[in-house]
């Protein structure tokens, strides 16, 4: 089995929200692209880019001669002619045919309402050179109208290009649940960390909360792309939650399997915190127990997830070992020799402990086992 590496876990949250964009573009439902998921998550983002050129670069040649003409007339009437003669569709085709100061000209003149219905048919390699033109408070006007309609798609092409000023604006007018979606459909994620601390810590707080709502893919993917200061904070906000709002964090994971996505998290924690994490209901589930060790071995982060085990109850420990010590001997060796190049074997032998003799006989005859009892 290979070990999936740390940017694998996060390319697994990416290429959900890869397949989300291309479905939006192409106009379809996302589960009709499921089978892309397998794909690096960079493979994924070179079809949706070549997907965007396919679309926008061989455009009738009616929507040049439409864009020509534009140039003939007011910003003023050519935002009309637009609004009532092409719709948002159309108007947004055209202004990917336009210089972007034209565009920006004549998108200042249209109804706040119908640019934002424009806005996810434009050419998304035109939004940088638009965005740039367009006056601040009209953005400001944009985006709030994008989140009233839901449209975190969109806002996740259009984020990364606002200036800092328009964002410290923008962010107290958006739910904190369109926020979550946004920041997991950004386009430049490396802008995420600034966003972060646009947002302070308070909202920050009120934003991971909602991630209980049925958004903790969504958090955790953001976790995935900010700095590990930053995940760090993320993390204790999340193990600060209500017991029961946390637990919908485990049970999440337990069912998606994305525990790759939240050990590395779990490790940032301080003691106080892991606590809180180790105590919760679902982590006395025998079977999201049992289905944790698969994924640990999968992933190799036994040091990631040990910490978190010394601090289970003891009957929870007990369905750890029992899972760990009913691994093939192919899984297990491939977890000794991993324990071992860690130097984990303290905090696991009294897991070890916890087997049923057969299962001791196993591990005690495994190869790395006696390579390390072999060791001088």
């Amino acid at each position: 089995m290979r070990p999936v590496t740390a940017m694998d876990t996060r390319d697994a949250l990416r290429n959900r929200a890869e397949i989300d964009k291309l479905a939006a573009l192409l106009d379809e439902r996302p589960e009709r692209l499921a089978f892309l998921a397998e794909l690096p998550t960079d493979d994924l983002r070179t079809l949706r880019e070549q997907a965007v050129a396919a679309l926008f670069d061989h455009m009738p040649d009616m929507l040049d001669r439409i864009a020509r003409a534009t140039k003939l007339v007011p910003a003023g009437v050519a935002a009309a002619i637009s609004q009532k003669a092409l719709g948002p569709r159309l108007a947004a085709a055209v202004a990917g045919r336009l210089e972007p100061a034209r565009a920006a000209d004549i998108i200042d003149k249209l109804p706040v309402a119908f640019t934002a219905a424009s806005c996810a048919h434009l050419d998304p390699r035109r939004i940088e050179g638009i965005v740039d033109r367009l006056d601040e408070n009209l953005l400001i006007r944009i985006s709030v109208a994008l989140a009233e309609r839901g449209d975190h798609l969109t806002m996740g092409r259009f984020v990364g290009h606002l200036r800092d000023s328009a964002l410290t604006r923008i962010l107290p007018q958006v739910d904190d649940a369109v926020v979550l979606r946004t920041g997991f459909a950004v386009d430049q994620p490396q802008r995420l960390g600034a966003i972060l601390e646009l947002m302070g810590e308070d909202r920050l707080a009120r934003v991971i909360a909602s991630a209980a709502d049925g958004l903790w893919p969504e958090a955790l993917a953001v976790a995935g792309m900010v700095t590990e200061e930053q995940r760090a904070r993320i993390a204790a906000l999340a193990a600060r939650l209500p017991e029961d709002r946390l637990d919908t964090l485990v049970r999440t994971v337990a069912e998606q399997d994305l525990w790759e996505a939240l050990l590395p998290l779990v490790a940032l924690l301080g003691e106080e915190d892991r606590r809180a994490v180790a105590v919760l209901p679902s982590l006395t589930d025998p079977a999201i127990l049992a289905g944790i060790v698969p994924a640990v071995v999968a992933t190799a982060l036994w040091a990631e997830f040990l910490p978190l085990v010394e601090l289970l109850p003891e009957p929870s420990r007990k369905v750890v070992a029992d899972a760990a010590g009913s691994l093939s001997d192919q899984d297990l060796d491939a977890l000794a020799r991993e324990v071992d190049r860690q130097n984990l074997w303290e905090p696991v032998l009294p897991l070890v402990a916890l087997m049923d003799d057969p299962a001791k006989e196993r591990v005690f005859a495994l190869p790395s086992f006696q390579e390390q009892g072999e060791a001088p």
